[in-house]
């Protein structure tokens, strides 16, 4: 007899794959970050995509002492939420925020590694790294955030992802970098910083390359790590949305 998780988490990957929306996760599966973790390994067990590589989620501090949570999250990200910057999103009803993030390119060889990732060894599986925008959503019939097993549960709140140009990595001060997202139609022009991503958006790759290596994952190819948003979460309206983030670039989408 099939269980109830295995029941729901059919229902939430259909929704995933085919778009559409359904009603909410029984909070048990929500309430605690623990169990939402669990819950989402169940889920992305059943989507036979290609994992282009994972997100941080909820890295603002401040966020996380509100919600009274330790860490942030982690999730895997599929090649099909994955465009290239200037690309359209259509967004639905439970599409709730927009973001403005560091993303970083990782080598292989990563997967080859025993030991734990440090912010000494960390640049050395570091390929590119690049300015990103995160759209992000339900897709249940919910609105909030009580606690991060919201997000988690369901694919990390996962829309899209948008990429600028790659850059070489180098090594710059990541963590004090100013950023902004602007969209004149809904007149948002917010400003951020690097320094906003669980301390740095280095650290938030630290974080999410340590957890991949603890639950065993392996791609066999280079990924790519969302770090985090560096201006929160803005709420999302129609438009043209440019970010900047300092010495990175920018990086563009039109939401419809």
């Amino acid at each position: 007899m099939i269980s109830q998780s295995e029941k729901i988490a059919n229902r939430l990957v259909n929704a995933f794959i085919k778009n559409k929306i359904i009603a909410p996760l029984p909070r048990k599966f929500t309430k605690k970050l623990t169990e939402a973790n669990k819950f989402r390994m169940l889920c992305e067990s059943k989507v036979k995509k290609p994992v282009i590589g994972y997100k941080a989620g909820g890295t603002g501090i401040p966020v996380m002492k509100k919600l009274k949570e330790k860490e942030p999250f982690y999730a895997s990200v599929y090649k099909d939420n994955f465009l290239k910057s200037g690309k359209s999103v259509k967004i639905s009803k439970t599409t709730f925020g927009i973001e403005l993030e560091v993303c970083y390119l990782i080598k292989k060889s990563f997967f080859n590694s025993k030991k734990v990732i440090t912010t000494k060894n960390i640049s050395k599986f570091i390929s590119h790294m690049a300015p990103c925008i995160e759209i992000v959503g339900y897709r249940q019939r919910k609105k909030g955030i009580t606690s991060f097993g919201d997000l988690s549960s369901d694919f990390g709140a996962n829309v899209k992802f948008l990429v600028g140009q790659k850059k070489k990595y180098k090594k710059i001060n990541i963590g004090n970098l100013k950023t902004n997202i602007s969209n004149k139609k809904t007149k948002q022009n917010i400003n951020g910083n690097t320094s906003a991503v669980f301390i740095n958006p280095l650290n938030s790759l630290r974080f999410v390359l340590n957890k991949i290596k603890k639950d065993k994952l392996n791609l066999n190819k280079n990924f790519y790590v969302f770090t985090g948003s560096t201006v929160g979460v803005v709420p999302i309206g129609k438009g043209l949305y440019t970010g900047k983030i300092d010495k990175l670039g920018s990086v563009k989408t039109i939401i419809r």
